[in-house]
């Protein structure tokens, strides 16, 4: 099994390329962005772990070109930098999972396992989740409200598929956070309203029965309107 490792420091390059090969994992690596970019759309890889802060391009525009170029190999974005608005910029390019340095070499192993059993998982089947007039095919990665396809971003997807698994049920905006973006929220920080306004926009504006609710003081829910 094949992995494309992105990393710049040479010390912790040469440590996860030594720890993956020691789990039987084939390991090419790349020191920059750009090189990253030729290598994953030339190669079939079982996962990516890049850095943010790589020469050429940095990981998360790296993530974010290679999704829109359709590839779907999952990607583990692996920085310093920590912030919540960090992770959510890295979730929201494109990337499966998010770990931050320093980090145990366990955990990036555990994570790897995780990202590359997803895809050797093989089952040829349309896996779709159905509510009221939406419909979500998981497989293709489509939208739909009434037969209209909704264009939607990969954080986007992400937190409406988290409502859909969760309809009906009320949930927080810290639950929602650990949930979807694997991140805690800082007080006063307003990341969950403001895309879950941006998927309301696409979900609920053009349509009469809204689906996305608030319910003040707890957070929200995803229900067909009384």
């Amino acid at each position: 099994m094949k992995i494309l490792v992105v990393e710049d420091e040479y010390k912790t390059l040469q440590a996860i390329q030594q720890g993956l090969e020691e789990n039987f994992y084939e390991v090419d690596i790349a020191y920059d962005g750009l090189i990253a970019k030729q290598l994953a759309l030339r190669n079939s890889y079982a996962c990516i772990i890049t850095d943010i802060i790589i020469p050429g391009i940095n990981g998360q525009v790296l993530t974010y070109e290679l999704r829109a170029l359709g590839l779907q190999t999952p990607i583990l974005i692996l920085s310093a930098l920590c912030e919540s608005r960090d992770k959510i910029a890295g979730f929201d390019a494109g990337a499966d999972q998010y770990l931050e340095k320093p980090f145990q070499f366990a955990e990036l192993l555990a994570r790897v396992r995780s990202l590359t059993k997803r895809r050797n998982d093989v089952r040829v089947t349309t896996q779709s989740l159905i509510f009221s007039d939406l419909e979500v095919d998981l497989d293709a990665k489509i939208v739909k409200r009434q037969n209209r396809i909704i264009e939607l971003t990969a954080l986007e997807f992400r937190l409406l598929e988290y409502f859909l698994r969760n309809q009906g049920r009320v949930m927080s905006k810290v639950q929602i956070a650990e949930d979807v973006w694997d991140v805690n929220i800082d007080k006063g920080t307003n990341y969950i309203e403001v895309y879950i306004n941006y998927l309301r926009k696409k979900i609920d504006k053009d349509f009469s029965k809204k689906l996305i609710h608030t319910v003040f003081g707890m957070g929200y829910v995803l229900k067909e309107e009384d």
